[in-house]
């Protein structure tokens, strides 16, 4: 088999599109949730907090001189990256928790028997016969 037909048979199948699927819409759904964070869940923290804005953090490692910029560590936005991966791995298990509990519900509900098969049916037909006989 090919290395091109090999690669068609693997992009054409459901599970790569339902993957880049759901990699579009994760992707769109951490810009939203980092929106969220940045824009209303940091400002209220930030009050709390005395005015202090996570993203202006930062350390000065070396102060800048002529053409040279400064060398600064930026734990302010290490910090709001955390509180979003955290949001967001939150929501996340929200959403997988919710479809879990529907999953099991509906594993719970009760099944209807299964419709006997054709065999089944003749058996207990010849059954039914033979007991009439006696």
């Amino acid at each position: 088999m090919s290395m091109i037909k090999e690669f068609k048979e693997f992009a054409i199948k459901g599970n790569v599109i339902d993957m880049a699927v759901g990699i579009i819409i994760g992707a769109a759904f951490g810009k939203i949730v980092s929106s969220f964070v940045a824009d209303v869940i940091m400002p209220p923290i930030g009050v709390l907090l005395g005015g202090v804005d996570f993203s202006g953090l930062a350390l000065t490692v070396k102060q800048a001189a002529g053409d040279m910029p400064a060398v600064v560590i930026n734990y302010g936005i290490f910090i709001q990256t955390l509180v979003d991966f955290t949001i967001i791995a939150f929501s996340i298990f929200m959403v997988v928790k919710s479809i879990n509990s529907m999953k099991k519900k509906e594993e719970e509900a009760p099944k209807p028997p299964p419709e006997p098969s054709k065999e089944e049916v003749l058996l207990t037909e010849i059954r039914d016969l033979l007991k009439e006989q006696k």
